[in-house]
């Protein structure tokens, strides 16, 4: 009996060994996924495209590059409005892609430190192979506490106010940005807080609206996070309030695995997750910002 046991344990081992083997094998054959290919766009360029981000994800830039470079190469020469400059520093930006022989000196210029600007450097540098009109979009951080506390209308001339502002803001842009600035900072953002943190947004996909068609009838491209670029909630439906004729497509740049963004986009194109710490870490040590 006791040999019989033996065997049989003899032979559990055996297979077992054999298992973890070929388990072994198949993990050192295992490579690390290809790059996803880039989703091909072929309709003709747009008046206005709009190319959305991860912020922090390397190969959606990478890809988002890819794209913007294939139409340049093939002659097109829009202008380029960037998120990550703010608009009162437009006349420094002006100059600083006019004299600037590199990237890093106009990231030198401008003095942004909010963004990584590794991530950027390839799209400053076809704006400077290029020779692309460059414009700053986005509103300042003081710019956007002034109306987190006094409101959309203080940051806009009364021509903007009177274009965008004639009515309320739709009760689906409100409702959809209150999702939206909420789980961006992990549900930890004070009720007393949330509109103000919307009008902030709001305001922000307003001005990028009014600066884009500032640049008719030159042709547009936009660089700016996906919340921005979305038709439902962002830059696309203010350009369509004020002027519903105009050609606008929008490419989301989606991190593989989330969800919510059905039809929000004309095209997507989805990249791995980057790997990053907890974004939730910074609201738990009570910090909230207005970005």
């Amino acid at each position: 009996m006791k040999t019989v046991i033996f065997r049989a344990g003899a032979r559990a081992a055996l297979l077992c060994g054999v298992l973890a083997l070929a388990a072994c094998g198949s993990l050192l054959k295992k490579q690390a996924p290809p790059p996803p290919a880039p989703v091909a766009d072929t309709l003709p360029n747009p008046q206005v495209l709009l190319l959305g981000e991860v912020h922090d994800n390397a190969q959606g830039h990478r890809l988002r590059v890819a794209e913007l470079q294939r139409r340049l190469a093939a002659g097109w020469r829009p202008v380029i409005v960037m998120e990550q400059f703010d608009r009162e520093n437009q006349a420094l930006l002006t100059r600083a892609a006019r004299d600037c022989a590199d990237p890093d000196c106009i990231i030198r210029v401008m003095e942004q430190p909010r963004w990584d600007w590794s991530l950027y450097r390839p799209v400053l540098d076809l704006v400077i192979s290029y020779q692309l009109t460059l414009i700053a979009g986005n509103l300042s951080p003081a710019d956007a506490s002034r109306i987190v506390r006094d409101g959309i209308q203080w940051s806009m001339p009364p021509a903007m106010v009177a274009t965008y502002l004639a009515a309320p803001v739709p009760a689906d842009i409100v409702e959809g940005q209150k999702k939206e600035v909420q789980a961006a900072r992990c549900n930890m953002l004070p009720d007393m807080m949330i509109n103000g943190v919307v009008n902030a947004q709001v305001a922000r996909d307003i001005w990028m609206a009014k600066l884009i068609r500032d640049q008719a009838p030159r042709d547009v491209v936009l660089i700016a996070g996906n919340d921005h670029v979305r038709k439902d909630l962002g830059v696309p439906r203010w350009l369509k309030l004020a002027d519903p004729q105009l050609n606008v497509r929008s490419i989301g740049y989606l991190e593989q695995g989330v969800a919510g963004y059905q039809g929000t986009f004309d095209l997507t194109q989805t990249m791995p997750a980057q790997p990053r710490p907890d974004p939730c870490a910074k609201f738990k040590k009570g910090s909230v910002s207005v970005k």
